[in-house]
């Protein structure tokens, strides 16, 4: 059996495949590398016009799926589309109701000033003009004339009544009285009996004539107070219209393309008359309102409330990173002013949904989700294509005040979620309406194919991330470092790890120690120093462990030989630092009925794949040696030292050696350990975390007294291709004092740890004597002979068991 070759330990980067010194040389990548298939699912997503083409990025953290997105946004959009500004305004005969005005990008804030500079020259000129002496005279002279008419009217009737002897006296406005005379004092009731029964009649019956005459004429004085309303009104409007009306028609022509606000500007116009006491008073709680609300202090009826504006023509791509319910589909704010509550149009707040209208929005999954009726309000805002401003209290019924309701924006907008596989599948289970609004899925690669044109992919990948986080640039062996470095992190010689965080922070940790030692460039010592200072930060516990080694609390050996006794592998993982660790595996063999009792699974610290494991080498067991006959052998199996639950097959290899170890009596190997996983038919099976594994007897061989030269590890053929080995392994088999050897069939190990041939059987089952199969053969045979013995012996004694 031949150990690797070096060139199969660690597959380096050759600096050929690198035609470049710095990568200030190279040009910086504008897409991330190795997403094509993402790329391809966002930018079918994106072009589809229909609804329901939203995306939902799948992949684990750090894999760049924002600043991918971003980037491709940033080069793909069609900034030929037009972008739209969002107002409010007052609707004048729906107070509750705000109207939407819809505008070209840029137009909103545009509106907004105008009728700033037409409200605030309204606010000084119409207390002046109405103030003035020429509309004073005017308004007085109608209202003298009116007082005149009145006055004439009440006269007429007042003559008539002093020619009947009646006196006529107004109080109040619309009271009267009118009182028979006594000469020039009124009757008495005294007076009024003492008259005679005619002149009395007389007196009631001219009383009644003038009360219908004065009513007729109080008829007629509330028409003509109706006609000086109107004429004020129309004086008013007139006077109005001298002030505002011209600069009404500038801004109407101005917008003249635009109906909606034409038609707002007409209402204006109209509105104004109406509430002109609004200009004419000095109103504190108005102030004080727009004081609390952070608006100017002019008339809010008039305000434009620019909900979204967009600066230029781009279309609007959004990141939000606080899915909370107001932040997505805005909210309505209150002013409280001496106790009470108060809110207008102009106190709507724009939502990331209003302000990514017409474009994108990109959120986090998981966050979208972990926000109370997010969720669903994100779905019913896409499936109706609309979005209505509620506030939360509402949508809960839990406040009774006095609100709005805005006119909904219509929405048109392309969602793109992040999050992982997990939240994706349940999300697919649990929602029926996902599927239909989330119809694109851009699933992310954790890896890439490692080629020479991959790997000058991956160098401009690596300048891109320099000149985007302004780091010092890299020179073509620090590239070809990081390069191998991340083949090691997707654990196989031919691929390279996407993982675009980890690159990003191992560029940033070069970049401090190349600024620390004053270099100009980041070269391969500064990412050696750099990943050397990360292992050291994160390795305590794996330094526990090897203390325990070191002192001899656990139980290793790394030479000489025993019975039943394998030194198996494990990785440990202590929050993303992983390790390897050697394991003491032993069986034991005794008179029974072939079973194997695995310890680990009895006491309940054996997952379910390492019971399935154990329960396939029983299988192999029992079709090597008891196809005709039972097996008289048992054995037991145990993880020596272990005090947490074991999982995972990665064991049953040296499981099985132990086990053979037992039957035969030929001893074990200590100097190599091993690791695999075994099926039916005898093959090996890969495992994960090879390189941990190896790396971890390397150290454990060092730590017990170092190397003597025969030390090495077995691995399955399979796992060859995973090997990124750690440089001081790759210098000890190149001295010659570490070996790695692949095996693809248990046979194979067998022979290496046992130091006897495996055996291979004849066409009778027969296996040669002197191999380890061989000599198990033939211990099972003598103890069936012996058995069959016993119970001819038995028989014998007792006939009657015919």
């Amino acid at each position: 059996m031949k150990s690797l070759p070096l060139h199969q330990l660690y597959k380096a980067c050759v600096l050929k495949d690198l035609p470049f010194k710095t990568t200030r040389q190279l040009e910086p990548l504008a897409e991330i590398v190795g997403q094509n298939r993402a790329q391809e699912a966002v930018r079918f997503a994106l072009a589809m016009p229909h609804g329901g083409y939203n995306v939902y990025a799948v992949g684990r953290n750090g894999l760049g799926k924002r600043t991918m997105m971003l980037r491709y946004l940033e080069h793909h959009v069609d900034t030929l589309q037009q972008s739209h500004d969002w107002c409010y305004v007052a609707s004048f005969e729906e107070p509750r109701n705000p109207k939407l005005l819809q505008l070209p990008g840029g137009m909103g804030t545009q509106l907004k000033q105008d009728m700033e500079k037409l409200m605030t020259r309204l606010v000084k000129t119409i207390p002046q003009t109405f103030d003035s002496d020429s509309f004073l005279e005017r308004s007085e002279q109608l209202k003298n004339d009116y007082g005149k008419r009145q006055e004439d009217e009440l006269a007429k009737v007042a003559a008539q009544a002093k020619r009947k002897k009646v006196s006529l006296t107004v109080t109040t406005p619309g009271g009267y009285r009118l009182v028979a005379m006594n000469g020039d004092e009124p009757h008495t009731a005294e007076s009024f009996q003492a008259l005679t029964e005619e002149q009395r009649d007389k007196f009631e019956d001219s009383i009644n004539k003038l009360e219908k005459k004065l009513r007729q004429a109080l008829r007629k004085m509330a028409d003509w107070e109706q006609e000086y309303a109107d004429k004020q009104q129309a004086l008013n409007q007139e006077t109005l219209e001298g002030i505002s009306g011209h600069q009404i028609d500038e801004l109407v022509e101005k917008y003249r393309e635009q109906p909606d606000v034409v038609t707002y500007l007409e209402s204006v116009r109209k509105d104004l008359v109406d509430n002109l006491d609004i200009f004419l008073e000095d109103d504190e709680e108005q102030a004080a309102i727009a004081w609390a609300a952070l608006d100017k202090r002019m008339p809010r009826r008039y305000l434009i409330n620019v909900l979204v504006h967009q600066k230029t023509n781009e279309v609007p791509v959004v990141v939000e990173d606080n899915p909370t319910y107001h932040n997505l589909f805005g909210y309505v704010e209150n002013v409280t002013y001496k106790g009470t509550v108060f809110t207008d149009f102009s106190l709507i707040r724009a939502g990331s949904l209003h302000r990514a209208n017409g474009g994108y929005l990109l959120m986090d999954a998981i966050k979208v989700l972990e926000q109370p009726f997010v969720w669903d309000g994100l779905k019913r805002a896409l499936r109706s294509k609309s979005i209505q401003i509620n506030s939360l209290e509402r949508e809960l019924t839990l406040s009774g005040t006095i609100s709005i309701e805005p006119e909904a924006v219509p929405l048109n907008v392309k969602i793109v979620l992040f999050g992982d596989r997990e939240t994706w599948m349940l999300l697919q289970e649990y929602d029926s309406e996902f599927a239909e609004l989330f119809r694109v899925t851009a699933d992310f690669e954790n890896e890439m194919y490692r080629t020479e044109e991959s790997q000058l992919l991956y160098a401009k990948f690596i300048s891109s991330l320099v000149v985007e986080k302004k780091l010092l640039h890299c020179t073509n062996k620090a590239v070809a470092r990081i390069i191998e470095h991340s083949a090691r992190m997707a654990d196989h010689q031919d691929r390279l790890s996407l993982h675009a965080a980890d690159i990003a922070n191992l560029l940033r940790e070069s970049d401090f120690w190349a600024r620390q030692a004053g270099a100009k460039l980041i070269s391969e010592v500064h990412v050696e120093r750099a990943l050397e200072s990360a292992r050291y930060r994160s390795s305590r516990i794996r330094d526990q462990f090897y203390d325990s080694i070191r002192d001899g609390s656990t139980l290793v050996t790394t030479t000489g030989t025993c019975v039943g006794q394998v030194n198996a592998l494990s990785v440990l993982s202590t929050g993303g630092f992983e390790f390897g660790l050697s394991n003491r595996v032993t069986a034991s063999c005794y008179y029974g009925d072939g079973g194997v009792m695995d310890i680990e699974r009895d006491v309940k610290l054996g997952g379910n794949i390492h019971s399935k494991g154990v329960m396939i080498l029983s299988s192999w067991l029992a079709s090597h040696f008891a196809v005709n006959d039972p097996m008289h052998l048992s054995a037991s199996l145990t993880f020596e030292q272990n005090y947490g639950e074991v999982d995972g097959d990665s064991a049953s290899l040296a499981e099985l050696c132990a086990l053979i170890s037992a039957l035969s009596g030929i001893p074990v190997r200590q100097d190599l350990a091993i690791t695999g996983s075994v099926n039916q038919f005898g093959e090996v099976q890969p495992i994960g975390g090879v390189n941990e594994k190896v790396e971890g007897f390397y150290a454990t061989c060092e730590l017990k007294g170092g190397l003597t030269g025969s030390q090495g590890v077995i691995i399955p053929t399979t796992n060859v291709q995973n090997l990124m080995l750690d440089s001081e392994v790759v210098q000890a088999a190149r001295a010659g004092r570490f070996a790695v050897y692949p095996v693809a069939r248990v046979e194979e190990a067998i022979t290496l740890l046992l130091g006897k041939p495996a055996g291979k059987a004849d066409e009778k089952g027969r296996y040669p004597k002197q191999s380890v199969f061989g000599i198990i053969q033939q211990r099972l045979e003598k103890m069936r002979e012996h058995e069959r013995q016993e119970h001819a012996r038995d028989d014998h004694k007792d006939p009657s068991i015919h």
